[in-house]
């Protein structure tokens, strides 16, 4: 993939995530249209890191929500750069259960129209752009509560819906690779805790015990939380570096999912060799 003709589109780049791998995508040399709607206090910085990459960029204020503009988006990305090669979609929202308490029926629906509903219609309106370009990417930003669940000690961090949606989103992983094959790869990076997404700088973390976090940081096997240069790298690693891999999971979570299973010393054994 040559990064000077190649136009990305970064769901969710205020901040965090979305807007450490636009950034990185823009000094790459790709061209880089980001959206956001709250979080506005962190739109000067926002605005003020991309001018500093002296690349041609855009962002887009919109709420993806609201699903019948976000055809409009695209066509105004495609309409500015001239086409499209990269979908990162990112956008979500998930409501801390140590946050939050029980489920309300509007956060159940806010978080599976955010996390999950919000991501079929960007990609959707994107296909057919995407198809046009001779190597188009597509990934999808996940979480590990599709797996684990409200479980462990992620028990006061996922919720019932917010997880269901994550594992919904493997779903549409795998039926979008088939649907772009095989001019558009679709992959998905799915996350344990992050410094910026269930971590140290969210407030949710702040409400956790001393003893609450420990027990995240034991249950990961590197003993630490991810940072936002390891989303930075496996998406990197996505885009530029895998052109055969598409319909797959990469697990970015230091081993979170495994660490509940210790495993055993080896035994003696019975049998004299």
């Amino acid at each position: 993939m040559n990064p000077d003709q190649k136009v990305a589109l970064v769901l969710g780049g205020i901040k965090g995530i979305g807007k450490a791998i636009g950034l990185d995508l823009a000094q790459s040399g790709i061209r880089v249209a980001l959206t956001y709607f709250d979080w506005e206090e962190f739109l000067p910085q926002m605005q003020e890191d991309f001018e500093k990459t002296g690349k041609d960029h855009l962002i887009v204020k919109i709420n993806l929500l609201e699903t019948e503009k976000i055809a409009g988006l695209v066509h105004q990305v495609v309409d500015h750069f001239g086409g499209l090669d990269i979908l990162i979609n990112n956008i979500e929202r998930g409501g801390w259960p140590v946050v939050h308490g029980a489920y309300t029926e509007d956060q159940w629906d806010l978080e599976v129209a955010t996390t999950l509903r919000a991501k079929q219609w960007a990609f959707e309106s994107a296909l057919p752009y995407l198809k046009r370009s001779n190597d188009a990417c597509v990934i999808n930003l996940s979480s590990i509560s599709g797996i684990v669940g409200r479980s462990g000690p992620a028990s006061l961090v996922f919720n019932e819906g917010y997880s269901a949606a994550n594992r919904g989103i493997s779903l549409l992983t795998e039926t979008w690779a088939r649907l772009g094959a095989p001019h558009v790869r679709v992959n998905e990076i799915m996350l344990g805790f992050m410094e910026t997404r269930h971590g140290p700088q969210t407030r949710g973390w702040d409400l956790l015990s001393e003893d609450q976090q420990q027990a995240i940081l034991r249950h990961t096997l590197l003993q630490r939380i991810g940072t936002l240069e390891d989303v930075v790298m496996a998406v990197r690693f996505v885009i530029f570096h895998a052109p055969f891999m598409t319909g797959s999971v990469i697990r970015l979570d230091g081993g979170y999912v495994l660490g509940s299973e210790p495993v055993a010393p080896m035994p003696k054994g019975v049998l004299i060799a």
